[in-house]
Order: structure tokens, then C-alpha cells, then sequence
């Protein structure tokens, strides 16, 4: 059974939603940081901090991509975006997806990912347990 995670972003999070192609500059991002971080430590540290290559199927166009994992400790984390309507607003969220066959590395750098993820936007974290992560001021 696929488990998922989810970033919701809710009042307090510094952007109201987020689309497909911000998502993938943020993981970009993500690795750019760790590959200037292993610059000073002397460290090829991008590839040990970010194993994966972002991929794309013709069919998941607009809605989702995944990343593949670059060894065999990394298999498949898929990624995508979508909203659920919450009284008369629009409530967008960020769905990281373990398919099936993901290794117990790709939920470590899944919840990896939607740590930082939410941190830096200050939304609301539901990882894959079920637990609930608050980043949001909240009062």
C-alpha cells in the first residue's frame, strides 16, 4: 500500500499555493544548497543529500513527477499538486507519494524533503504516519 505525505498550506504560509515547475526549482534549489555545502566540506554531498534524478512521464504532464533514485538504496518518490475545497476556499496542498516498492531510504529523504519543504513555506506537514508537523505561526 502507497503511503503519503502532504504539505498543506494554510493561513500563515508564506505562499498560498504552489505549482508543478516551483515545486521541481525548489527541490533544485534543495540540491544546489547541498551541493555548495559540500564545496566547503570537501564533499561531493549533493548525490548523498539528493540521490535522485527528477523525471516525467507524458501522461503525468501537469500533474505529477517523480524522482528516481540514482542507487539501490533509492528506488521512487512521486510528487504532485492539487487542492480540496474547504467551505468556500480553496485549500492547495503538496503531495509526496512512497509507491509500493519505495526502500526504507526513500521515506527517510521523503520526510527529509517535506520537512524542509514545509519549514521554508511555514505550512502544515502530515507525514507519512499520520502525524501532524506545524510550521505555521499559529496563535
Amino acid at each position: 500500500m502507497a503511503q503519503s505525505a502532504y504539505i498543506k498550506f494554510v493561513d500563515g504560509s508564506t505562499i498560498p499555493s504552489l505549482t508543478l515547475d516551483e515545486l521541481k526549482d525548489q527541490l533544485l534549489h534543495y540540491k544546489e544548497q547541498l551541493n555548495l555545502t559540500g564545496k566547503q566540506l570537501g564533499w561531493d554531498y549533493d548525490d548523498a543529500g539528493f540521490p535522485y534524478t527528477i523525471e516525467t512521464k507524458p501522461e503525468a504532464e501537469g500533474k505529477w513527477f517523480y524522482l528516481k533514485g540514482k542507487d539501490q538504496l533509492y528506488k521512487y518518490i512521486v510528487m504532485g499538486t492539487g487542492n480540496d475545497q474547504d467551505g468556500d476556499k480553496d485549500r492547495y496542498y503538496v503531495q509526496v507519494v512512497l509507491p509500493d516498492d519505495s526502500t526504507h531510504g526513500d521515506k527517510a529523504k521523503g520526510n527529509e524533503f517535506c520537512k524542509y519543504l514545509a519549514k521554508l513555506w511555514k505550512a502544515e506537514l502530515h507525514l507519512f504516519n499520520g502525524r501532524i508537523m506545524y510550521f505555521n505561526p499559529r496563535k
